[in-house]
């Protein structure tokens, strides 16, 4: 993984003045799954307005019948209430996981803050176990820090 490419290439995508957000963030989605091979579906999900939950925005990859996600539930859901990055890299070991697939082995799930407040997140799923590293992590820091100022 080059993080200085998928940097510039994130970059790039958000600088675009003629998209909307949505069109930048459903490129990012499908760039980030295309570029990463362990990246077997790429989302954004953000709070639904006043609620507790979480509504699924853009994505890349199978469609999910997870479209909203109380918080609390599954990975994301827990997210929404920790505010800190969550890293699994075998789901089979989570007691609060929310299946989206027989495939999927691992998930990786980081939020975005705008005026210290979380507002949505990343969510990563991939076929593979165990394939995350503090690379991973730290490219979705960058994106998602860099997509708070568009939001």
């Amino acid at each position: 993984m080059n993080t200085e490419n998928i940097k510039n290439k994130t970059d790039l995508i958000l600088s675009n003045t003629t998209n909307s957000l949505e069109i930048k963030l459903q490129q990012i989605c499908d760039y980030l799954k295309e570029e990463i091979s362990y990246y077997d579906w790429v989302g954004f999900y953000f709070k639904n307005g006043d609620k507790e939950e979480l509504k699924l925005a853009q994505f890349a990859g199978e469609p999910t019948e997870h479209t909203i996600i109380p918080f609390g539930k599954g990975i994301c859901g827990q997210v929404a209430v920790s505010n800190e990055n969550f890293v699994v890299q075998d789901v089979s070991a989570q007691e609060n996981y929310i299946s989206c697939g027989w495939k999927v082995k691992s998930e990786i799930v980081i939020p975005i803050f705008v005026n210290n407040e979380n507002v949505g997140q990343i969510d990563i799923d991939s076929h593979t176990l165990n394939p995350f590293t503090k690379k991973d992590e730290e490219i979705l820091e960058y994106i998602c820090k860099e997509i708070s100022r568009f939001l």
